[in-house]
């Protein structure tokens, strides 16, 4: 722990992302965001960035392959403190990717900052939501096994802002654009409304962190000369092995920036059988 408060932006973002607790990294996630609006926090030294490593988070949840995560529905109690869990999990490592994409990327625009702290504060507060939603359900956060695929693609982009831009709002984010409209459904019909209302929340403001992504993934592009729309599906392919997962939400897509001709590329590869099935957000 700092013995005071840090007065640059890339020590706050380092002891954020070093905190363990979940309950004390969102609360502290929260302050550095607060004291950065207010000018409290400036932006520092540029220098290089410590090498990429595990972010500090709690012994629990045990941390398995995707395929190794049980299948449960929401019908039943347990199946809906699973769901959100799941989701509750995925907020706590988006708070980690936020302050990842602070820490490690010096050099650019201070609206990099000021949005990638914004981003940071919103997953702070989204999964203050899911953890508190998790207890009323009689569960806490840890009490399931979740997976750690969200850190290894922060590791496997931690060279190159664009490359992160491009793989992390731009297809992991969208990508829980897609499927929340789904799971809001099956958690209504399940009677849960109070989930409902908060996944409502992280939906809405889910679009934002995904149009933050499309902008700065587009600056950087202009940067460096390189056409988006061509970059993009490059990087798709060459990281993604073009895979993309379907059914697109195509109505918050085009909220949160993709353009037209993106949408219909990406719908492509959708029919054409290389996008087919649904994994979970982010």
């Amino acid at each position: 722990m700092y013995p005071q408060a840090p007065a640059h932006l890339f020590d706050a973002a380092a002891l954020c992302l070093a905190t363990r607790d979940p309950t004390e990294k969102a609360d502290l996630t929260l302050s550095s965001a607060a004291a950065w609006r207010s000018g409290a926090l400036d932006l520092g030294e540029s220098g290089p960035a410590a090498p990429i490593g595990l972010p500090g988070r709690p012994d629990r949840p045990e941390l398995v392959a995707p395929r190794d995560l049980p299948r449960r529905s929401p019908r039943s109690p347990k199946g809906r403190a699973a769901l959100v869990h799941a989701v509750a999990h995925i907020e706590f490592n988006a708070i980690n990717l936020a302050w990842d994409a602070v820490y490690r990327f010096r050099g650019l625009p201070r609206g990099w900052y000021d949005d990638w702290v914004q981003v940071a504060a919103e997953e702070a507060q989204h999964f203050a939501l899911m953890s508190g939603r998790l207890q009323a359900l009689g569960f806490e956060y840890g009490d399931f096994p979740a997976h750690d695929g969200l850190w290894d693609l922060a590791r496997s982009t931690a060279s190159d802002p664009l490359l992160r831009m491009a793989l992390v709002p731009r297809v992991m984010e969208a990508r829980g654009l897609d499927v929340t409209p789904a799971m809001i459904g099956r958690l209504r019909a399940a009677g849960d409304d109070q989930t409902v209302a908060c996944l409502e929340v992280i939906l809405r403001e889910e679009v934002g962190h995904v149009a933050a992504g499309n902008r700065w993934f587009r600056y950087l592009c202009a940067e460096r000369g390189l056409d988006p729309e061509g970059t993009w599906f490059d990087l798709i392919a060459r990281h993604l092995r073009g895979e993309v997962r379907c059914p697109l939400n195509l109505a918050d897509r085009r909220r949160a920036g993709f353009e037209e001709a993106e949408l219909e590329r990406l719908q492509a590869l959708c029919a054409d059988g290389s996008g087919a099935g649904e994994t979970g957000r982010k």
